[in-house]
């Protein structure tokens, strides 16, 4: 597996998002065993750039990876999220300097690690100042317990007035074949400023691998039953995406989903996809992205795809996304 650099922080070409183990699609938490052995799974392949959150699974997906990568710690860089659970009483999100002295003792302690490799703000906080959360970031940085710092679905304004505090090694924003967004205003002041992009949901939350062409077989309580990429005729109108992706894979000799990342490392070295799976077979797919090189011919029709249809989030998950 290749590495890349995310604001000097080395990490695996592609990473693993563990979220999907414990919270949101069809399956999760079915079979802990099952997710331990893809994660070391995916140590023994090389990936060692491994993210989570405390929201995720209310707490359950810190512990999960803990557990998964206790006694190969230093063959690991461990990503987690604080801001949007409250440990100070606030109704609402919360990047307060008092919740984040909280948060990140709870997930060292589930992680069971003395150190944070690259611990994000999960979403912008409006009632806290980003200078106040990033000089309490910078503040766990002085004593050891976190290395770098990121940012999560931020926009331009919010990076540069964080930045300037301390640097940010990474922004995580959704990134993929149907979302392309960072590519107007965030990608070019994170190459401004030297920072990295976390892509994920990387294969478009399942639907560009191909194997999605209606919610049949979805749980009733997968969150792709709630999208609006997935609803109200969104999805048959979006299979011209996955189609055409689908064509380039016979092409390439490589799957759909394989096309989808090759594609990602394809826009530059900064780009760090982090698909998620709970299965080890999809996960040795993802990662055989990093050895397809794409012609400019298929770069060019995959550039050229039509937007997705639908907003990539619900109303209350849009209004969340700083811009």
């Amino acid at each position: 597996m290749q590495t890349t650099s995310l604001g000097g922080l080395d990490v695996s070409r592609i990473g693993l998002g563990v979220m999907g183990m414990s919270d949101f699609y069809t399956g999760k938490g079915e079979s802990e065993e099952d997710s331990v052995r893809t994660i070391r799974r995916a140590l023994d392949l090389g990936v060692t750039h491994l993210d989570t959150a405390e929201v995720y699974g209310g707490y359950a997906n810190e512990a999960l990876l803990g557990r998964a990568v206790r006694g190969r710690r230093d063959q690991v860089v461990l990503a987690t999220k604080f801001g949007l659970v409250s440990h100070t009483g606030r109704p609402d999100a919360d990047s307060s300097p008092a919740n984040i002295r909280l948060a990140v003792e709870g997930s060292l302690r589930r992680l069971g690690t003395d150190h944070i490799d690259l611990y994000y703000q999960h979403r912008v906080d409006p009632g806290t100042p980003i200078e106040d959360t990033v000089g309490a970031l910078a503040d766990l940085v002085t004593q050891g317990k976190v290395r770098y710092i990121g940012l999560s679905e931020a926009g331009p304004a919010t990076i540069r007035r964080a930045h300037a505090v301390h640097p940010v090694a990474a922004v995580q924003s959704e990134y993929s074949l149907w979302t392309r967004d960072p590519e107007a205003e965030v990608l070019p002041v994170l190459r401004e400023l030297g920072i990295g992009l976390v892509a994920y949901s990387p294969l478009g939350h399942g639907f560009l691998t191909g194997n999605i062409r209606s919610l049949d077989g979805l749980d009733a309580d997968d969150w792709r039953r709630t999208n609006p990429r997935f609803t109200g005729g969104n999805l048959e109108r979006n299979l011209r995406i996955v189609d055409e992706v689908r064509a380039v894979a016979a092409e390439a000799g490589a799957t759909p989903a394989q096309i989808a990342l090759a594609w990602l490392l394809a826009q530059g070295e900064d780009i760090n996809p982090i698909p998620g799976t709970r299965h080890i077979e999809r996960l040795e797919e993802n990662i055989a992205a990093d050895r397809i090189r794409l012609t400019p011919d298929q770069i060019g029709r995959l550039n050229n795809l039509a937007p997705a249809s639908g907003d990539r989030h619900d109303r209350g998950g849009m209004a969340a996304i700083d811009r």
